[in-house]
C-alpha cells in the first residue's frame, strides 16, 4: 500500500535533460488572466477605438494636403478648417481610449504577475525537504522574482501593445489596399521578409535569453550563499574567493547577454532596412503616379502614412516577439518548478488527527536518502524497531553519522521510510494528511531559526490565533519573559533576519515559547542546548524540562550528562539501535554507551583541571 514510487529526475537538476520550451507554456501562462476576463475585454474594446480612430487620421491628413495645396489661391477656408477640428477631436479620443486601454490591460498583467507568484510560492512550499536540499536557495528565488518580472513585461506592456499593433496592422493594410492597389502590392511584398527575418533570429534570441536567465539565477545562488554566510566568509578572509565566484557567474551573463543584444541589434538592423528600403520604393513609384496624373498627393500622402503604419507595427510586433521569446524562457524556467511534484504523496483516503495521544511506533524501518532500497543502497537507518509510549522521553545517543537526526526527522515525515513503517497512535503516518501530522509534533533544533520580524511574531508562528495572554505565559514558562521585556519595545522588538539581534541562549528560548505555545503532543529536540555557555544552558534546560511535560519527547544531546534523568535512552551506531536502557542501565551494561559516557567525563574532567 505504501510503495514508494521512484522518484522522477528532477527538471531543475544540471545534469538532467533540459525541458523542451514549447510556445504552449505562454498559452499556459495566459492562462492565468482568466479571473481578469473582463477587464480584459474592456481593454481589448478600447483597444479596437482607438486603433480604429488612428487608422482615419491618415485619410483626413490625406484630404487636408489636397484642401491646401489643389485649392492654391482660394479664399475659402471652410473645409481646411473643419478637417482640422475633426482631426484634433479624433486626437483627443484616440488619446482617451488609449490610456483606457493601456490601463486596463496593464492592470490584467500585473494581477496575473501577482497571482502567479503566489501560486509558485504556494508550490514551493508544498515541496520536500530533498528537493530544498537538491536546489540552491539563490536559483529558486531568482525564479520567483527575476524570471517572473521578465514574464511580467509581456503579461502586462507586451499584451496591450500586441492587441494594439494587430488592429492597426490589420486595418491599415485594408486601406492600404483601397487607397492603391499597385502600391499596396510593392510594399506588402516585405512584410514576409520581416516576418521570416524575425521567426529565423528570434529563435535564437529566444536560446540565448534562457542562457542568460540560467547564468543570472546561477550568480544569485552564489551571492546567497556568501551573504547568508557571510561571518564564515568573513573569518576566513574569504572575500576575494567570493568575488570571484561571483564575478565569473556574472561574467557569463553579461556574455550571453551581449550575444542577445548582437542578435537584437541584427534583426533591428535588418528590419529597419527593409522597413525604409520598402517605403523609399513606394515614394519613388508613388510619385511617378502623381506626376502622370493618377494619383493626387493627399492620397501618396495617405498611402504613405498607412506604408508608415504597417512598417511600424510590423517593427512593433517583431519587437513583441522578442519579448515573448524571453518570456518563454523565463515561463519554462518557471514551470518546471510548477511541474516539480513533492516526493511525500498524500494518502489516498486520509485519517484525520485531530490531537494525538503521542505513542510512537517503528516497526522494521530502513531509510536511505536515495530512496533506494535498504539493501541497494548505503542506508542510513537499518531495521529499527522501536515502541515509544505516549509521555515517556527518549534519548538518542551515539557517534556522529549514526543516524539520529534522520531518525528524528522521519517523525515529522520530513522524509519517508524506504522500508517498513513509522506509526503514530498506531496508524502508519501516511495515512494521516501531512499538516495535521505536522500540527502534533514540535521542533527545537540545534541551530534555531527566527524569521525577521519581532519577537511576539515569532512566538505566535506555530499558533497565530493566540492571545497575547497566552504569548507572554508560553514565554515565561521558557524563560524568556524577562529578557523580552529588558528590550526597549518589548514583545514588539525586532529580533533581524535569522534571530541576528539575539544571542544564542535568547534565540533558543524564542523558539521554546514557540514550541510551548504550539503545545505539540510529540516533542523533538536536537541537540538544543550544545552550543550554549553554561549560564544560557542551565535557562534553556529548565525551560526545556517544563516543555516536556506530559509529552512524548525525543532528545538528540551532545552533552550525555543532560539526558541521564531520560527515561529511556537509545544508543545508535551505523543506523542501528544497538543498545537500549535507562542510564544506569547502559552503564551496567558496559557496551558503547558506557564508552561515550566515560570518555566525555574525562574530557570535561581535563578541561576543568585547565582551567584550574
Amino acid at each position: 500500500m505504501f510503495s514508494r514510487p521512484g522518484r522522477p529526475a528532477s527538471t531543475l537538476d544540471p545534469d538532467a535533460p533540459r525541458v523542451k520550451r514549447d510556445p504552449r507554456q505562454l498559452i499556459r501562462l495566459l492562462a492565468y488572466a482568466k479571473p481578469y476576463r473582463v477587464i480584459f475585454i474592456l481593454g481589448a474594446l478600447a483597444t479596437l477605438v482607438s486603433s480604429g480612430l488612428n487608422l482615419v487620421f491618415p485619410l483626413l491628413f490625406g484630404r487636408l494636403i489636397d484642401a491646401s495645396f489643389l485649392k492654391v489661391g482660394s479664399t475659402d477656408t471652410g473645409p481646411l478648417d473643419r478637417t482640422v477640428l475633426l482631426l484634433l477631436g479624433i486626437f483627443a479620443l484616440s488619446s482617451l481610449f488609449g490610456a483606457a486601454q493601456s490601463y486596463l490591460l496593464s492592470r490584467v498583467g500585473a494581477g496575473v504577475v501577482a497571482d502567479l507568484r503566489r501560486s509558485l510560492f504556494s508550490h514551493l512550499l508544498t515541496l520536500s525537504p530533498r528537493f530544498f536540499g537538491d536546489h540552491k536557495t539563490g536559483d529558486l528565488t531568482s525564479r520567483l522574482t527575476a524570471d517572473v518580472g521578465t514574464v511580467q513585461t509581456v503579461t502586462s506592456t507586451a499584451l496591450a501593445q500586441l492587441a494594439a499593433q494587430s488592429v492597426s496592422l490589420i486595418g491599415a493594410v485594408i486601406l492600404l489596399i483601397l487607397t492603391s492597389f499597385k502600391l499596396s502590392l510593392l510594399t506588402l511584398a516585405v512584410i514576409p521578409l520581416i516576418i521570416g527575418t524575425a521567426v529565423f533570429i528570434g529563435r535564437r534570441i529566444r536560446k540565448v535569453s534562457r542562457e542568460v536567465q540560467d547564468a543570472v539565477a546561477a550568480a544569485n545562488a552564489d551571492a546567497e550563499e556568501a551573504i547568508s554566510g557571510v561571518r564564515v566568509v568573513q573569518s576566513f578572509t574569504a572575500e576575494n574567493v567570493e568575488r570571484g565566484r561571483y564575478g565569473r557567474g556574472i561574467a557569463l551573463s553579461f556574455l550571453a547577454a551581449l550575444r542577445r543584444a548582437r542578435l537584437q541589434a541584427l534583426m533591428s538592423g535588418v528590419l529597419s532596412f527593409l522597413t525604409f528600403g520598402a517605403l523609399a520604393v513606394v515614394l519613388w513609384y508613388g510619385g511617378r503616379q502623381v506626376m502622370a496624373g493618377s494619383l493626387t498627393p493627399g492620397s501618396l500622402v495617405t498611402f504613405l502614412i498607412y506604408a508608415l503604419q504597417v512598417g511600424g507595427t510590423v517593427a512593433g510586433l517583431t519587437g513583441i516577439f522578442n519579448q515573448f521569446q524571453e518570456a518563454l524562457g523565463a515561463s519554462s524556467r518557471i514551470f518546471e518548478l510548477m511541474d516539480e511534484r513533492t516526493d511525500l504523496p498524500a494518502p489516498a483516503q486520509p485519517l484525520p488527527l485531530a490531537r494525538a495521544e503521542g505513542r510512537v511506533e517503528f516497526r522494521d524501518v530502513s531509510f536511505t536518502y536515495d530512496g533506494q532500497s535498504a539493501f541497494e543502497g548505503a542506508a542510513i537507518l537499518r531495521h529499527i524497531n522501536v515502541d515509544v509510549p505516549a509521555g515517556q522521553v527518549v534519548a538518542l545517543v551515539g557517534p556522529s553519522g549514526a543516524g539520529k537526526t534522520t531518525f528524528v526527522n522521519l517523525i515529522p515525515r520530513f522524509w519517508d521510510v524506504t522500508g517498513g513503517s513509522l506509526r503514530v497512535d498506531g496508524q502508519d503516518i501516511r495515512e494521516y494528511p501531512l499538516e495535521d501530522l505536522r500540527a502534533q509534533v514540535g521542533l527545537v533544533p540545534q541551530e534555531t531559526l527566527l524569521f525577521s520580524g519581532s519577537v511576539r511574531e515569532n512566538i505566535l508562528y506555530g499558533r497565530p490565533d493566540a492571545t497575547p495572554q497566552e504569548v507572554e505565559a508560553a514565554a515565561k514558562a521558557a524563560n524568556a519573559d524577562d529578557f523580552i521585556r529588558a528590550f526597549e519595545h518589548g514583545y514588539e522588538t525586532v529580533v533581524g533576519e535569522r534571530g541576528v539581534k539575539l544571542s544564542g541562549g535568547q534565540r533558543q528560548r524564542v523558539a521554546i515559547a514557540r514550541a510551548i505555545l504550539k503545545d505539540p503532543r510529540i516533542l523533538i529536540l536536537d541537540e538544543a542546548t550544545s552550543a550554549l555557555d553554561n549560564e544560557s544552558e542551565y535557562l534553556v534546560q529548565a525551560a526545556l524540562e517544563r516543555l516536556m511535560l506530559r509529552r512524548t519527547t525525543f532528545v538528540i544531546a551532545h552533552r550525555l550528562s543532560t539526558i541521564r534523568n531520560a527515561d529511556r535512552i537509545l544508543v545508535m551506531n551505523s543506523g542501528e539501535v544497538i543498545e537500549d536502557g535507562t542510564h544506569a542501565e547502559l552503564l551496567a551494561q558496559g557496551g558503547l554507551y558506557r564508552d561515550l559516557y566515560e570518555l566525555q567525563f574525562r574530557q570535561e574532567q581535563e578541561a576543568q583541571a585547565e582551567l584550574v
